[in-house]
């Protein structure tokens, strides 16, 4: 089992607790696992899509996730800049793959399927663009109400979380992004989770790019072809 670590002083807290008061006084969350109870090895992996998924048990989501196949997108070599001293070029995580359009969408998986598995009714942020509309996308497949504080008027950040597939109750507000980000946290109650980046386990979903990369770099310093 998973717990809690603040970052800042290291104290510890349980895996269920959702600590807002933490997030006021910017202090990070990360989680921790019980490294040497993980059984799990590269052939279980290997016989998994690449995915955020692939790597569950380095994962706080205990039961199914709320999913859209994120993850899994090319990794480029950027033949334009080209190699130098003999060098294969440099290569390229494309991220615009994923199922919203957004890079958002590897934390939001695990940040949406943790506020199934913690109770919560319903997630909430600000955002003026890619959180919103990944968050409006994972919510809409979740089953669960989302909220979207917006510092300013977008019409094109208001379409992607109103649309067909991602119904968010969208709200203007008067001020920047950090007043808005206030708000959230005001608003992120007993049944509301917030979706910011500072959601500990929106991280632990980012954090799985660097595994899909050195798993796809791996046949492409062998074969100099691209993989997916």
């Amino acid at each position: 089992m998973y717990h809690l670590v603040c970052v800042n002083c290291g104290a510890t807290y349980p895996a269920d607790e959702i600590l807002y008061k933490l997030y006021k006084m910017r202090h990070l969350l990360a989680v921790k696992y019980p490294l040497d109870e993980i059984k799990v090895t590269r052939a279980v992996w290997n016989k998994r899509p690449l995915s955020v998924w692939r790597y569950k048990e380095l994962l706080p989501v205990h039961g199914e996730p709320v999913t859209l196949n994120e993850g899994g997108t090319p990794l480029l070599p950027l033949k334009e800049t080209g190699g130098r001293d003999g060098n294969p070029p440099p290569l390229c995580k494309t991220r615009r793959m994923n199922p919203s359009g957004s890079f958002k969408d590897r934390g939001m998986t695990v940040g949406v399927s943790m506020a199934l598995q913690l109770n919560k009714k319903s997630v909430a942020c600000a955002s003026t663009g890619n959180t919103s509309a990944s968050l409006a996308v994972y919510a809409a497949k979740a089953g669960i109400p989302a909220v979207v504080l917006l510092p300013c008027r977008q019409s094109g950040c208001r379409q992607s979380c109103t649309g067909a597939d991602a119904r968010a109750k969208v709200i203007s507000i008067r001020g920047n992004f950090d007043r808005a980000l206030e708000m959230v946290h005001d608003l992120c109650l007993s049944t509301v989770i917030s979706a910011q980046l500072i959601n500990p386990y929106r991280l632990e979903g980012q954090k799985t790019i660097g595994f899909e990369v050195v798993d796809q770099a791996r046949p492409m310093s062998r074969t100099g072809s691209c993989c997916r």
